[in-house]
């Protein structure tokens, strides 16, 4: 099988994996990989959020964060791309990162397994919106959480301390430093040419004449079929074209 390098940020530094399949998932990574069991398998489907991650990308001198399932996210598709899991929002003092602190005050963890994934959406939340000043609305925490299933049903506690992650006393990311890493990876594409294993393009044009050189490329975008191919009927793909970074359909 055709194999790929992958380098994303993750606790401000690069990480590099070398020979990665093209059809790992984020998850398998994760687990199995780099060894970081806080982010759980549940469904492994992408309904359950127990294995949610947050992702972030460049827009302008900025990162935009968006909390995933990390089950059905191909790993290849955070090439690039900045990466924080429950491990990861411990802060430098060692103290809990508000996301946490709130689900602590508010009682909002039970069984716990759902508690990484809801921490997770949290964190993204905070930072698209209590980080820039913004006041969470309980429809606004909804909204967000409303890809988190807790089977214990105790959404209240949780949905509170979304709430209230703002009154804590703020955790900012170095986004400077971050911004940076990512422009290093970017450049270093620049100089190198990838396999075919996963391609990712950026311009339609450009999709269109991958998609002529290989025919016989899986296409994949949000992954609601194809991770579940990968993870429950074992199927396998040589190669993989990713069309969600193409510009004209990012909209």
């Amino acid at each position: 099988m055709n194999t790929q390098d992958i380098q994303f940020v993750r606790r401000g530094e690069i990480i590099k994996l070398r020979n990665v399949p093209p059809t790992r998932t984020l998850l398998e990574i994760l687990r199995e990989d780099l060894g970081s069991s806080a982010t759980k398998e549940g469904c492994n489907e992408g309904d359950c959020g127990a294995c949610t991650v947050v992702l972030a990308q460049a827009t302008g001198e900025r990162l935009h964060y968006r909390a995933v399932n990390s089950c059905i996210r191909l790993a290849h598709s955070i090439h690039g791309m900045a990466l924080w899991t429950a491990e990861d929002l411990i802060t430098p003092d060692g103290g809990l990162h508000p996301a946490q602190q709130a689900l602590v005050q508010n009682h909002a963890s039970q069984c716990g397994f759902c508690t990484p994934g809801f921490v997770m959406s949290l964190f993204g939340m905070y930072q698209n919106h209590v980080s820039q000043g913004k006041t969470v609305s309980r429809e606004l925490a909804q909204q967000e959480l409303s890809g988190n299933l807790c089977r214990c049903t105790g959404y209240r506690p949780i949905l509170d301390a979304a709430q209230q992650m703002g009154q804590l006393p703020p955790v900012r990311v170095d986004e400077f430093r971050v911004l940076q890493k990512l422009k290093t990876i970017a450049l270093e594409a620049e100089n190198q040419r990838s396999s075919d294993a996963y391609r990712a393009p950026h311009t339609l044009s450009e999709l269109l004449a991958t998609r002529a050189q290989h025919p016989a490329a899986q296409l994949v975008a949000g992954c609601t079929d194809v991770g579940l191919w990968i993870n429950k009927m074992h199927m396998q793909f040589d190669q993989i074209l990713d069309v969600t970074q193409v510009r004209e359909l990012r909209r």
